[in-house]
This record gives C-alpha cells, sequence and structure tokens, in this order.
C-alpha cells in the first residue's frame, strides 16, 4: 500500500506542474457547474414556471405528471446539460494519465521506476489512482455545488426530476466506470507513443461517445 501512496504522490508532483492538467481539474468543473445552473436560472426568471400551455407528447413522456409545461420544459433543457458531469470523468483523467508513461520515457525515469522492487500490479493500479481520484473528487464536488443550486433555484417538484434516482446511479456508479475506461485508454495509448501531446491528442477519442450522446440529445 505504500509503494501505492508512493507512485500516487510521484504523479501528482509532477502532472500539476501542467497548466492544462490544473485547467481540467479546477476549471472544467466550475465551467460545466456553472452552465446547467444558469439555465435554469434563466428560465426560473422569465417565468417558464407558471407556463401552463398544452404539453406536447415528449415532454409528458419524460416528465412526472405534477409538473406544468413549463416546469416540465426547464427539467428537459437543464437535464441535457447534466450530462456534462458525465463528460467531466472522461476529460479530466486524459490529460493526467496520458502523461503517466510517455512522461517517464521523455524524463528518462521509465528504466529507474521498473528497476525498483514494486509490482507491475501496484505501479498500475498506482497510476489509475493518480489519475481517478481528481477526476471523481471534481465530477461529485460540482455535481453537489450543482444539487444545491438546483434546490436553491427552483421548486421541490423541479429539484425532485433533475435530482432523481437515474441522474444519482449515473453520477455516482457510471461516472467511476467511465473514469476507469479513460484512464486505462489513456495508459495504454501513453505506453505506445513517445510524445505526450500526441498521447492527450489520441486519448481524447474516448470522449466522443459521450459528446455524440451529448449533441444527439440536444
Amino acid at each position: 500500500m505504500q509503494k501505492i501512496k508512493t507512485i500516487i504522490f510521484k504523479e501528482w508532483a509532477e502532472v500539476f506542474k501542467n497548466r492544462m492538467v490544473i485547467f481540467s481539474v479546477l476549471f472544467m468543473p466550475l465551467l460545466f457547474t456553472a452552465l446547467p445552473l444558469i439555465i435554469l436560472f434563466l428560465t426560473s426568471r422569465a417565468g417558464l414556471s407558471d407556463l401552463s400551455t398544452d404539453m406536447p407528447a415528449q415532454f409528458g413522456q419524460m416528465c412526472p405528471p405534477a409538473l406544468t409545461t413549463g416546469e416540465c420544459f426547464q427539467v428537459y433543457i437543464a437535464s441535457q446539460f447534466t450530462l456534462l458531469f458525465l463528460m467531466m470523468p472522461l476529460i479530466i483523467p486524459v490529460n493526467i494519465a496520458a502523461y503517466s508513461i510517455v512522461g517517464e520515457k521523455t524524463t528518462h525515469s521509465l528504466e529507474p521506476l521498473l528497476a525498483t522492487p514494486i509490482t507491475t500490479a501496484e505501479l498500475l493500479t498506482g497510476k489509475n489512482l493518480a489519475a481517478l481520484l481528481p477526476a471523481l473528487a471534481a465530477t461529485w464536488a460540482g455535481f453537489l455545488v450543482y444539487s444545491l443550486g438546483v434546490i436553491l433555484i427552483s421548486s421541490t417538484k423541479i429539484a425532485a426530476a433533475l435530482l432523481g434516482p437515474i441522474w444519482l446511479v449515473a453520477i455516482f456508479v457510471l461516472g467511476p466506470l467511465l473514469a476507469l475506461l479513460s484512464v486505462n485508454f489513456s495508459l495504454m495509448i501513453s505506453s505506445r507513443v513517445n510524445d505526450p501531446r500526441a498521447a492527450e491528442q489520441i486519448s481524447s477519442v474516448v470522449v466522443l461517445p459521450v459528446l455524440v450522446l451529448f449533441i444527439g440529445q440536444i
């Protein structure tokens, strides 16, 4: 366990010197958290919650019967941007994991690292956790802020619809799985190339499925 901790702190000491990593861990969650809250706030101020026209069929299938047409529209719009919380676990680890092995190559520290008394499983576990933990911490912190914002900005009915079991499972179960996929895909790419920029660019391909889902939903 101590060896794994050493690998994690070593990775963080190296990768957090990169401004792109700091941007993805700090500013990206802030941006992705603010967007749905701004949309929800603007639609609330516009009085859409009180709109009570005939509800389109696709809205009726998606929203609980207790919601008005205006409230259902708010839920619909905010839900599209909530998909951003599934992109964070994919995007954030890429910049960390993609540099993980190729960075060892460029600094010529890979051979001394492999010569240390550490197993392959311990090395990969340490590198996985070094990329996984910041991504999950940033995603869950952003979703917590988003949840508090939804409760403060919107009505109880809208908050219940936006923070239902489906989204909780998506954030706290699917999110870690997507992060694990992103980390291991990036580690495989990082082990095959010799340029950190190429590793990051190729690893970013893993974001495309969720990005296509996001655009398709809208």
